[in-house]
């Protein structure tokens, strides 16, 4: 015991003399703009030969540190704080002649740094993950250049894009696309033309989400992919300017303007932009008409068709967020988009019989004059409730689509010498659309203790959408109603929705995150116009009204456990709803020819599916998931035909189940110091079972995806990017697709002090991007090949202006309006 308490008094005698005669490090932190002091900024000691961390302190008050008890030697005062660039002081010396030294007042600039002389060269990676999305930062892609926002989808992770332009997210349908927050209320082929109408210039960041919150709605089969485009977060004003050149077969243009202010009180932001797009497409399909009972080949159809698409965008935003108080800021946001077109299509149908004898010959001449309109608004609300970061946020927002279109198609009859066989059919179609959407949403947020936070909102909103389609066959030189083909359809639907979200860490290894959403959903429909009555051989006027009302729960859940600095689990959960497209349930006739073409379907019901994902990260730059998706009612495409009159239309369907089990490996990561890499790889099963015109069908089988992207940085302000993508043996609903693949590459120079940019991009180098597939169940045998104008080079340049400082901390506004919009079409 007297050991021990001796051994204890040289020990404080010796700290004692070691806190006499160690050194002392004082001085304080200032704000470089206003002068004054700040507290509670961080101050850390660091050795001036590696700077190696000696000691961290904490500023008082008044500002002030100090670092006691200082071996000797040479060291270096590092201050930060948030909101503030980091500083470092010059070195300081501590001797036996100097114990005590003072690094002086050390000013820490504001993030708002003067941007007058200095520009911003700090770059985004180009692939981020975060806990429930990947986001994709599109500035830091060179090949992204020229290209439109759904050819920069086509080239993000897990992202594919069929031949009519519908996207697929992890080799499964059903993904709904958000633009800066809300529902693009677009779908299918219409969502895809106005994705071909917004550039590249246009984009910040996409965001995809394969299991959103429960903030989110719940529509979505494979997700949600939100897109960011460009806003302001400077003080002061900037803005750019951005021309393009694309030469594919024809060529395309496109400019962009952009000009925005800010000060403490305002903030506007306004955009221009205008595309002119010009592309190519030719469309082969082989069809074997086949006797119901034996199978055997009763007729072949060898079908032929050159289109032209020609359109204008132009598209205008801005918007104005007000400061009211402190706290307290409200915005208006004003959207919209004119985009006139002109579709061509020259079809020509040879007609074979079992022997390969040709019989007839069908030519098919069609055009659709179209022009859509668009007009949005949106006013929001947000609130901080307290310090603790207690808020409440509000939406308002309406959106209306009016489209023209008017679609004549003459139809010619040849016999196999070329000899026409009467008089060619000529049918005239008027399609008008219109649709308005309402929709309010609320949501408050609530941080708790143990850095937990409740989430909580509802939301509601209501759609209306009247198409009247008239067709009238000329006959003669007159025109005269089709009875058969014309119709009118009206249809209303609102929905409700309430959701609450909680997430708190459970210890220092696990965190977990629970949502429920609840919604529902109220629909009208009526379809009016003329059915043939055998009985009276005479078409008779007709009303088929449906009506669906229902209440369905989304959980969602997320769990996290971080094992140690270098691997990282999550598993997460959701079940999600595709509600059926308004276009889809329109039973509008769109012609290709006289035995081609698309019908909507009024009968679709929506399908539900249970989403669950495991993921492991090795490092933050290797992450591995395993996902598993079973869908009932899967809403697909599926190809129906009257074998009596040959005729081969397209539709929306309910096909029963489909399954989805794969596999992904996501891997980004710095090489060297100039080379940067980001491959993406996915295997899956996709299997569908059902009923499809009236043939029972169990088909499968399991794709693999690759994408690859590999940036390179040189000095003097050159980069360049090679990526590309590969897709194996595929199937979307009941149609094979063969494998594609595509090669891209681009290089980029700083210019005009770092002012300007130009990038020279060439797109699908080989001309590879074809989309080749068959489908064949029951008597439906057809194979097809679609060449689309893939291969293009474009050149842009963009001049960045601005005088002002850097708004640390901006967020974009997310409006309320998410589903309906994605579930209009507009467009070609």
């Amino acid at each position: 015991m007297k050991k021990f308490f001796s051994l204890l008094a040289a020990t404080a005698i010796g700290m004692s003399s070691f806190a006499q005669t160690g050194g002392k490090i004082s001085g304080s932190i200032k704000d470089g703009g206003n002068q004054k002091v700040i507290d509670a900024a961080s101050v850390s000691l660091l050795k001036a030969k590696d700077s190696a961390l000696v000691k961290v302190a904490v500023t008082d008050k008044d500002g002030n540190f100090s670092f006691e008890n200082i071996k000797e030697g040479s060291y270096l005062v590092l201050a930060t704080s948030i909101g503030h660039t980091k500083t470092y002081s010059s070195k300081i010396n501590i001797t036996t002649d100097a114990l005590s030294a003072n690094a002086g007042v050390l000013q820490l600039v504001p993030t708002e740094k003067d941007l007058k002389e200095v520009l911003v060269t700090s770059k985004k990676p180009l692939i981020e993950r975060k806990l429930d999305r990947t986001i994709v930062n599109v500035d830091a892609s060179i090949t992204s250049t020229g290209s439109t926002a759904l050819e920069v989808l086509e080239k993000s992770p897990g992202i594919s894009v069929d031949k009519d332009g519908n996207i697929s997210l992890k080799g499964k349908a059903g993904v709904i696309v958000y633009l800066d927050g809300r529902p693009s209320y677009l779908s299918g082929p219409d969502l895809a033309n106005m994705l071909r109408n917004m550039t590249a210039s246009q984009l910040e960041q996409i965001e995809i989400m394969t299991n959103p919150p429960a903030k989110y709605d719940a529509a979505g089969n494979a997700g949600v992919i939100n897109i960011k485009t460009k806003k302001n977060k400077m003080f002061g004003y900037n803005g750019s300017i951005t021309t393009g050149y694309t030469q594919g077969r024809y060529a395309r243009f496109n400019e962009a303007a952009s000009f925005n202010y800010r000060n403490k009180k305002i903030n506007f932001f306004s955009s221009f932009n205008y595309n002119r797009n010009h592309r190519g497409q030719e469309l082969y399909i082989v069809r074997n008409f086949r006797d119901a009972a034996t199978k055997n080949i009763k007729s072949i159809f060898d079908q032929q068709t050159t289109m032209i698409n020609q359109s204008h965008n132009y598209s205008a935003k801005a918007g104005i967020d007000y400061t009211v108080s402190k706290n307290t800021t409200i915005g208006f946001v004003l959207n919209g988009f004119y985009n006139p077109s002109l579709w061509q299509s020259n079809t020509s149908t040879y007609i074979y019989d079992p022997n390969h004898n040709l019989t007839d010959i069908t030519t098919a001449s069609t055009e659709n004059k179209e022009k859509w309109k668009n007009f949005s608004s949106n006013v929001n609300f947000r609130t901080k409730l307290d310090t603790a970061g207690q808020e409440l946020s509000a939406d308002l927002d309406f959106i209306q689509y009016k489209a023209s279109s008017v679609q004549p198609l003459t139809s010619s009859y040849y016999d196999n010498m070329g000899n026409l066989k009467q008089a060619p059919d000529v049918l005239n179609g008027t399609l008008p659309t219109n649709i308005k959407i309402y929709s309010g949403k609320v949501d408050y947020t609530l941080p708790l203790k143990k850095d937990a936070k409740f989430e909580a909102g509802f939301k509601t909103s209501f759609v209306t959408n009247d198409n009247d389609a008239r067709y009238d066959s000329l006959k003669t030189g007159y025109a005269v109603l089709d009875s058969g083909r014309s119709n009118h359809f009206i249809y209303d639907e609102n929905i409700n929705a309430a959701y609450v979200n909680y997430n708190r860490p459970l210890g220092k290894k696990w965190s977990a995150q629970l949502g429920l959403r609840v919604e529902n959903t109220n629909s009208n429909g009526i379809s009016k116009g003329y059915t043939y009555n055998a009985a009276q051989d005479k078409f008779v006027y007709t009303e088929t009204k449906f009506k669906k009302s229902y209440t369905q729960l989304f959980p969602t859940v997320y769990l996290q456990y971080t094992a140690n600095e270098k691997n990282q689990f999550v598993i997460n959960y959701g079940r999600r709803i595709k509600r059926p497209d308004y276009e889809d349930m329109n039973p509008f006739v769109h012609f290709l020819d006289r035995y081609t073409f698309e019908q909507g379907n009024p009968n679709i019901s929506p399908q539900f599916s249970h989403n669950i994902e495991l993921s492991h990260t090795y490092k933050g730059f290797l992450t591995t998931t395993v996902n598993y998706t079973a869908t009932n009612n899967i809403i697909q495409q599926v190809l129906e035909q009257n074998d009596h009159t040959n005729e081969t239309y397209i539709k929306k369907a309910n096909i029963a189940s489909a399954k989805q089990i794969g596999l992904e490996v996501t891997a980004n990561k710095s090489i060297t110091k100039w080379w940067s890499g980001n491959i993406y790889a996915n295997v899956y099963n996709n299997h569908f079972k059902g009923l499809v015109n009236n043939e029972q069908i169990s088909i499968g089988i399991t794709t693999f995806m690759a994408q690859v992207q590999q940036q390179f940085k040189f000095k003097k302000g050159w980069a360049a990017e090679i990526s590309g993508f590969y897709r194996s043996k595929g199937l979307e609903g009941v149609i094979y697709i063969k494998p594609m693949t595509q090669l891209n590459a681009g290089v980029s120079k700083q210019i005009l002090k770092n002012q300007g940019s130009i990038r020279l991009n060439v797109r699908d180098i080989f001309a590879a991007g074809v989309f080749k597939g068959y489908s064949k169940y029951g008597t439906v045998d057809a194979d097809f090949k679609n060449v689309n104008d893939s291969r293009a080079v474009s050149l842009t340049f963009t001049y960045r202006f601005n005088k002002g400082k850097l708004k640390a901390g901006s967020s974009k506004r997310n409006s309320g309006a998410s589903d309906e919009q994605n579930r209009v079409k507009s467009g070609n």
